[in-house]
């Protein structure tokens, strides 16, 4: 894999990875050997897991909390465009007038 590439994983792939971790017993650092991905990624995803099933720590995102806060951050990013693009038509149009 080259720098900057990243793999995607399914999401029932993510389920089952964490389901081996939790009910075998297995250390992540051999769970993640077996499926060969890294002990990070799997860390990750089993604290994600945690924290959807209200076991991580306070103030942390569940999965869905994070989409919805890429989706309004686009949504921000967008209607900021859209308001600069106004003001600089309202700029030009009142320099038309006069």
């Amino acid at each position: 894999m080259t720098m900057g590439t990243r793999k995607t994983y399914s999401k029932e792939y993510k389920e089952e990875a964490v389901k081996l971790v939790r009910e075998s017993g297995k250390p992540v650092a051999q769970a993640a050997k077996d499926l060969g991905i890294t002990q990070t990624t799997l860390r990750n995803w089993v604290k994600q897991w945690e924290i959807d099933h209200g076991l991580g720590s306070a103030g942390s995102f569940t999965t869905e909390e994070k989409i919805e806060l890429r989706r309004l951050r686009a949504e921000v990013r967008q209607l900021r465009m859209e308001r600069d693009f106004l003001k600089k038509m309202a700029a030009f149009f009142a320099k038309e007038v006069n």
